[in-house]
């Protein structure tokens, strides 16, 4: 028996309605494990900066053990004061992990609010700066972790979330990530200088210098940007916090 084009409309109807219905249950339900992943990414990223390997399993307990505090500073590098919670836990430390770093940099340079994380590995201090910038396709992010004296790179680690494969997509892979090790953020008269990525490559004895990648000229432009912008941010707290 033919069915009737108002038949076929509504049933259409009905199906587009309960697929879409599925799909929000679906979503919702998933939410808190979406969460989850992410929070749990975020740490591994943190983590891989001062050179600490982990797993989904066990990032946490490592966090835990290694990311010793977190702060957050204002625009002329002052800490802002703690805010403690009725359990007597501070609220800070939350604060600083959960800062959106997308809409941080979208405010005026006098109004940011700048996490920090500071962490212990093997009897030496090490201070955690994020990164946001923009790459060719979209938002790349990072970490770099400094030594003591807030000048030396002791590890970066970077990411992305639509490089061109094989080229602007290089910036997470550790034969980039490396060459940041061992660089410094001010010259020898105590001025910022930032870690450049230079076409063409950098010499063999510039500590301030690293090779951008070969073919993903626009994506090491923008590691570059997002290194001066971010890490410059922190560069009074940096100065008046040296050991």
């Amino acid at each position: 028996m033919e069915r009737s084009n108002s038949y076929i409309f509504i049933y259409s109807i009905v199906m587009v309605v309960l697929v879409a219905a599925l799909l929000s249950i679906a979503s919702y339900s998933l939410k808190d494990t979406q969460k989850s992943n992410v929070r749990k990414e975020k740490m591994q990223n943190i983590l891989s900066s001062i050179q600490i390997e982990s797993t989904t399993e066990n990032v946490e307990d490592l966090y835990a053990k290694y990311i010793i505090n977190s702060y957050i500073i204002d625009a002329q590098g002052k800490l802002i004061p703690y805010v403690l919670e009725p359990n007597g836990k501070i609220f800070d430390t939350v604060r600083a992990f959960d800062v959106d770093m997308k809409k941080l940099y979208a405010l005026p340079r006098a109004k940011r609010t700048l996490p920090l994380f500071e962490a212990q590995k093997e009897g030496e201090k090490f201070i955690i700066i994020p990164l946001r910038g923009k790459g060719l396709w979209g938002p790349i992010w990072g970490y770099v972790a400094l030594k003591n004296d807030n000048n030396t790179v002791f590890g970066a680690v970077f990411d992305h979330q639509g490089e061109t494969p094989g080229l602007g997509a290089e910036i997470n892979k550790d034969k980039f990530e490396h060459m940041f090790k061992g660089k410094q953020l001010f010259d020898t008269a105590g001025t910022f200088v930032s870690v450049k990525v230079k076409k063409g490559g950098a010499a063999p004895d510039d500590i301030h210098g690293v090779d951008a990648i070969s073919g993903g000229t626009i994506t090491s432009n923008g590691v570059n940007d997002m290194i001066d912008t971010c890490v410059s941010s922190y560069a009074s707290y940096l100065q008046s916090n040296k050991q």
